[in-house]
């Protein structure tokens, strides 16, 4: 891990509390600091919270941020696969903290859908949405892509598939660039409970949300990397067509998690629009 990254790992334990929301007898862990309008940091599949790291920190500056291990990853109790499942999980455990006003849900990824699903199931929850590097519905490829991952993973263990996981989550030139960085993303990936890498896999190999997005009038800022190869950016394309009161950035040289790659850009170009 680069200096830059153990910085702000250590600036975050000694900076956010550490609590476990309980809802429906299952527990969610999150991290919150800072004051203000409430922000709520949803984490890829191949990454784990930590992710947010750097940007964590810069959030919270001017919000009162909480970051989720979503349901089923490390320190959070599993609830099921359903991505359904997992917003009302969310969204309930969320509820029990009482906000002063509703959150922005800013997703990754994996956590990117999730986000969505809790908007479109509890429409009443959120302010805005900021989607980074998703979509509505992956193309035949993407949902192979998942299944191939998933068998791979269930005949050799993830340690079979970490390498690909990289390369969907970074860019070759990247990674080649960063090896350290590289080492401590997969090490933190193989910490992965496999009944949440299968299930999760298995959902979005199913993902189509393009019929009930048509309908959702929230804000969104939906953002893509141009080298993203986990959600091309085709599917933040359509994201952002399908809907209603969206807006779209492409951030240059970007891949799969680029509040991690490039935490000040990726700043810079939502600092508006949550702060709106």
């Amino acid at each position: 891990m680069t200096i830059e990254l153990k910085r702000s790992a250590q600036a975050v334990a000694e900076s956010f509390k550490s609590a476990d929301l309980v809802f429906g007898g299952k527990k969610l862990s999150i991290l919150r600091s800072g004051t203000g309008a409430p922000i709520v940091l949803f984490h890829s599949l191949l990454a784990d919270r930590t992710s947010f790291d750097p940007l964590a920190l810069m959030l919270a500056k001017t919000h009162d941020v909480i970051t989720l291990s979503l349901p089923g990853f490390p320190g959070s109790d599993f609830v099921g696969s359903e991505l359904s499942a997992l917003a009302d999980q969310i969204v309930g455990a969320i509820a029990t903290l009482k906000l002063s006003q509703k959150p922005i849900l800013l997703g990754n990824g994996f956590g990117g859908f999730v986000a969505l699903v809790c908007a479109l199931r509890h429409p009443d929850f959120a302010a805005r949405l900021v989607l980074a590097d998703c979509g509505a519905c992956f193309s035949e490829p993407g949902r192979a892509a998942f299944r191939n991952m998933s068998n791979a993973a269930k005949e050799k263990g993830l340690e079979a598939v970490a390498d690909i996981a990289m390369r969907r989550l970074f860019a070759p030139e990247f990674q080649s660039q960063n090896p350290e960085l590289i080492a401590d993303r997969k090490s933190r990936f193989l910490t992965l409970p496999t009944e949440t890498f299968h299930g999760a896999c298995a959902a979005l190999s199913e993902l189509d949300l393009r019929s009930q997005i048509a309908g959702m009038s929230l804000p969104a800022l939906v953002l893509v990397g141009d080298m993203d190869e986990a959600t091309p950016p085709p599917m933040s394309h359509e994201l952002a067509q399908l809907l209603p009161n969206a807006q779209l950035i492409v951030l240059e040289s970007c891949a799969h998690v680029p509040q991690l790659q490039s935490p000040n850009v990726f700043m810079e170009n939502i600092k508006a629009f949550i702060a709106a």
